[in-house]
């Protein structure tokens, strides 16, 4: 009775570790430091991540436009500090308005 108890705990155990592991699946864990041309002509939109509970650093995350071989939507994560990213957003943000007029 003892050793079910303790197998029970065990599998409670690392289905707990396993869920708290998958909540940090969308943070950026580091910076890129530049992008070519092609992979910003292909910058679809981008999100903002901020330093929150689940994420440690606050980065931007560029959102690469999808080609159908690939199974996920590209992304590349920014230091929001520097320069480049700043021109950047800003680039995409005027193509973007471009598109909707």
């Amino acid at each position: 009775m003892k050793s079910q108890a303790l197998f029970f705990l065990l599998i409670l155990s690392c289905m707990h570790l396993s869920l708290a592991q998958g909540s940090y699946g969308n943070c950026c864990l580091g910076y890129l430091t530049g992008m070519t041309g092609k992979v910003k002509r292909n910058i679809e939109s981008y999100r903002i991540q901020k330093t929150d509970g689940d994420c440690n650093i606050s980065a931007v995350v560029f959102l690469i436009k999808k080609k159908p071989k690939h199974k996920k939507q590209w992304t590349r994560c920014t230091n929001p500090d520097d320069i480049w990213v700043q021109e950047l957003m800003l680039s995409v943000n005027m193509r973007n308005q471009n598109l909707a007029t």
